[in-house]
């Protein structure tokens, strides 16, 4: 986008990108204006909005509860293992769950006391979300609250705001603008990829390779929420009797309808059901005095932790078996970097955790929010570094590499936008490299290279993990170079 000048029609490595609407882009685009193009401007949105998500939080649920529980809630949100990760990640998700709960939030509000400009509000935050992420913005809002409403017996109330024309008309204004550009700018190859592929094609069938069975949310939902999986566990055999309280019956139709509606999904990914745990959130907070089992508390974090501590042991193992040579790679680089440093910091997490396990004369929802601060920083302090150095830092050095070099550089059948972003210029994706031409690709793909000029010799610049830079030498024998 800055490259190319052109802020409507987001484009990657110089060909249109199509995946989700613009804002996430304009929002780094003005973060790296101000900060210049590095890892620190690129997630800054996201930090930005997943602060203001948890402050959201927070005075949703001051009034309606008390400050210690929304205190609670937005400490366990702050702890939350998906929350932290996409609240750090330069990805759309942090900007998009922000919007999705403010006008779930203001819903709630309108309800309580209808006010034209309460829903406006709501309608300005649909807005900014489908210019975000699209339908799902709007989808869910309208879905929940008509379930609510209805089970209420206030049909007619959701039926007055969903056809107050005032408030279509600021969604418009938000969001038709850019729709209306892109289509001008670039015709509908915008509607036809991202309404029909992106979204119907999710849902009706696997896009990317990320498939899942009808079970996956039940497996993956207890990670998602670590550690604070026996917390919410405590709550479902609650359920019946939090449908009696409005706030609570608007709570769990709020995660059930997010819960129900992605696991009939053909195409399954974990951060999909962030969309339905802040109103965990603030149901745990709301009923932690429930929670008093300590080993329904600390089972599955010390379980997390002490996976951690064994990573060392198990990818040796992993990379045995696996049959591609960029996860070999990737599995044997991730056993060098889990040293003895990483191994020393999981133990001591552990320890801790089960001191805090049987801690006496403390509520167990105050040690288990202890537990979430020696979570994060294990996570990211001592996981998340190593993880980068696995998949990040040799993409990134070799995107250092082809810049200093200052030869055409291009990408062979692989997918790491980082790649263009760290070389600070536009990488084409091409399927016959030229002689001379510095290629950027996954090591399993080096092979495939060179059977596409089986005639020049493929000669290895840059190896490190999953990823290679490689050219064809000019009149050279046939064949390959690892060297």
């Amino acid at each position: 986008m800055l490259a190319s000048g052109n802020f409507i029609t987001p484009h990657r490595d110089g060909e249109p990108r199509y995946d989700k609407p613009v804002l996430i882009y304009w929002l780094q685009a003005a973060s790296v204006s101000v900060l210049g193009l590095n890892e620190l401007a690129l997630r800054l949105p996201s930090a930005i909005a997943a602060t203001l998500w948890l402050a959201a939080l927070w005075g949703f649920a001051r009034p309606r509860l008390d400050a210690t529980t929304a205190t609670v809630a937005a400490l366990i949100m702050a702890f939350g293992l998906q929350v932290a990760i996409i609240g750090k990640a330069a990805v759309a998700d942090a900007v998009l769950n922000l919007f999705i709960a403010l006008a779930f939030f203001d819903i709630y509000r309108w309800l309580e006391r209808p006010r034209r400009g309460l829903l406006l509000r709501v309608y300005l935050w649909l807005g900014l979300g489908f210019l975000t992420k699209g339908p799902v913005a709007v989808f869910f809002p309208l879905l929940v609250s008509f379930a609510y409403c209805l089970s209420l017996g206030r049909f007619r109330d959701w039926l007055s705001a969903v056809f107050a024309p005032l408030g279509w008309l600021v969604f418009i204004a938000v969001a038709g603008p850019w729709y209306l550009a892109i289509y001008l700018d670039d015709g509908p190859g915008f509607f036809q990829s991202f309404f029909l592929e992106h979204n119907l094609g999710r849902y009706g069938g696997v896009k990317h390779g990320h498939a899942g069975f009808p079970g996956y949310y039940l497996v993956m939902l207890p990670v998602v929420l670590l550690p604070f999986t026996g917390w919410f566990l405590r709550l479902l055999p609650m359920a019946r009797g939090l449908w009696a309280d409005p706030l609570d019956r608007f709570l769990l139709l709020w995660f059930g309808f997010v819960l129900v509606t992605f696991s009939f999904s053909d195409t399954k990914l974990p951060h999909y059901m962030v969309y339905g745990i802040t109103p965990l959130f603030l149901l745990m907070a709301r009923h932690r005095d429930a929670l008093t089992s300590r080993w329904l508390a600390f089972g599955p974090p010390l379980a997390f932790m002490a996976l951690l501590a064994a990573l060392p042991l198990v990818l040796p193992l992993l990379a045995g078996q696996a049959d591609r040579a960029h996860e070999q790679a990737l599995f044997a680089e991730g056993a060098r970097v889990l040293d003895w440093a990483y191994v020393l910091t999981t133990l001591a997490g552990l320890a801790t955790l089960l001191v805090l396990a049987f801690v006496p004369r403390i509520p167990v929802w105050q040690r288990l929010l202890l537990a979430g601060v020696v979570q994060t920083l294990v996570v990211f302090g001592a996981l998340v570094p190593r993880v980068f150095a696995v998949m990040q830092a040799p993409v990134k050095q070799a995107a250092l590499i082809a810049r200093e070099l200052d030869q055409p550089t291009v990408v062979f059948r692989t997918s790491m936008p980082s790649f263009s972003v760290y070389r600070e210029a536009v990488t084409p994706q091409v399927d016959r490299p030229e002689p001379g031409e510095l290629v950027f690709l996954r090591v399993d793909k080096l092979d495939d290279l060179a059977a596409t000029r089986p005639e020049d010799r493929l000669v290895t610049v840059y190896r490190r993990g999953p990823v290679a830079l490689a050219t064809f030498a000019r009149g050279g024998a046939s064949g390959r170079d690892d060297g």
